[in-house]
């Protein structure tokens, strides 16, 4: 079973992923916006030396989900992941889930 916390940061991001469609729709916009917001706040709040990446040890301070999914956000194995790798990381995750259709 996931956290609020996780279910929060995986709402946020499925927000941004919806992408043209939001833009589309002024509601959609608005929400997508303030989601994305949110989550680039809570990654800089996080970033604790403002280098525009968290190390392992500043995800686990702030933002435990990212740091439970360190190694799998981490593509690239370079001990540090960027907003853009948490996004990427959470879409690709949404897309696994959808069922096939």
């Amino acid at each position: 079973m996931m956290s609020s916390s996780t279910l929060r940061i995986l709402s946020i991001i499925g927000l941004l992923a919806l992408g043209a469609a939001a833009h589309a729709q002024a509601p959609k916009a608005g929400r997508m916006e303030k989601a994305r917001t949110e989550l680039q706040n809570r990654f800089e709040a996080a970033d604790t030396n403002k280098d525009g990446k968290l190390t392992r040890e500043e995800a686990q301070a702030k933002m435990p989900k990212v740091y439970k999914n360190f190694d799998a956000i981490d593509a690239g194995h370079t001990g540090a992941i960027s907003l853009a790798d948490i996004e990427a990381f959470v879409v690709s995750k949404k897309g696994a889930r959808k069922p096939a259709g």
